[in-house]
């Protein structure tokens, strides 16, 4: 048999389409098979290309084009030069379309893109866990926002909030009497925030906590230790030029809005800054 080169014609990256191909080539085992993938396919003139290539040797093209105008491209140019070309989007777009009463948005990579947000944000959460609360100050350097505070100001909510969001974020807790871990003072003062509450409120949720964990409230949760321990932080905060955000009464969503705002965050995520 003569060696069949695949064509995996694509407007995006073509991985998904070539792992069909793949996929389907299992069942056809020892077979004379090479597979060309060509991505990032966006213009008539690149169609013409791969179609001018494909129809000096035994080929056969299979395509995933979201764009209908490089589809009828595409059928046209292997008409002319007698390709065999077969098109495995094309059809799912035209019945989904029926089916559904609307018209596809016709945006490449737009799959791979959602891939690529939900694997992100599982890897953000992962980082989230793994840094709250102060654990492994050395790869703070990773996080592209961090929370400081006292016990209970939603340090570790807001934190998993923007994991979520796909946000790479630690939390850190301000301690009296403890300096603030090397590798915190170190960083950028633009992406670390220190969240603050009332005194009332906090104390409030402090005794909460310790009646839940059965332990005495009357150090920890006193409205005496509660406002000294807000003293140290803002003096902290001041000293190192982060950001103080007051969340009394605030919800997790305020509060990560907030965080975003301030860090003119607004843009997609991503390390290094956005």
């Amino acid at each position: 048999m003569a060696m069949l080169r695949v064509y995996v014609v694509s407007d995006a990256t073509g991985e998904t389409a070539e792992r069909v191909v793949r996929s389907a080539l299992v069942q056809f085992e020892g077979a004379p098979v090479a597979i060309t993938r060509c991505g990032g396919v966006r213009t008539a003139e690149q169609v013409r290309a791969v179609v001018t290539e494909a129809a000096l040797r035994e080929s056969l093209v299979l395509h995933t084009l979201v764009s209908d105008h490089l589809r009828t491209v595409m059928l046209r140019e292997a008409r002319i030069h007698g390709v065999d070309a077969m098109d495995l989007l094309g059809p799912v777009l035209d019945r989904l379309a029926t089916r559904l009463g609307v018209s596809p948005l016709e945006k490449p990579g737009l799959f791979s893109q959602l891939v690529e947000a939900a694997s992100r944000r599982i890897e953000a959460v992962e980082f989230a866990f793994r840094h709250d609360d102060g654990q492994h100050p050395e790869e703070l350097e990773r996080a592209e926002i961090v929370l400081v505070g006292v016990s209970r100001t939603m340090k570790t909510p807001t934190t998993v909030y923007l994991a979520y969001r796909g946000w790479f974020a630690a939390n850190v807790p301000l301690v009296p009497g403890i300096a603030p871990d090397p590798a915190l003072a170190a960083l950028p003062h633009e992406m670390v925030f220190g969240l603050t509450m009332s005194a009332p409120r906090l104390a409030e949720l402090r005794q909460a906590r310790a009646a839940h964990l059965g332990i005495p409230g009357n150090t920890y949760a006193s409205l005496e230790t509660v406002r000294g321990d807000l003293t140290h932080a803002t003096a902290t905060c001041r000293e190192h030029g982060w950001r103080e955000i007051d969340v009394t009464g605030k919800s997790v969503e305020e509060v990560a809005r907030e965080v975003l705002v301030l860090g003119h965050r607004e843009r997609t995520p991503g390390r290094g800054g956005d």
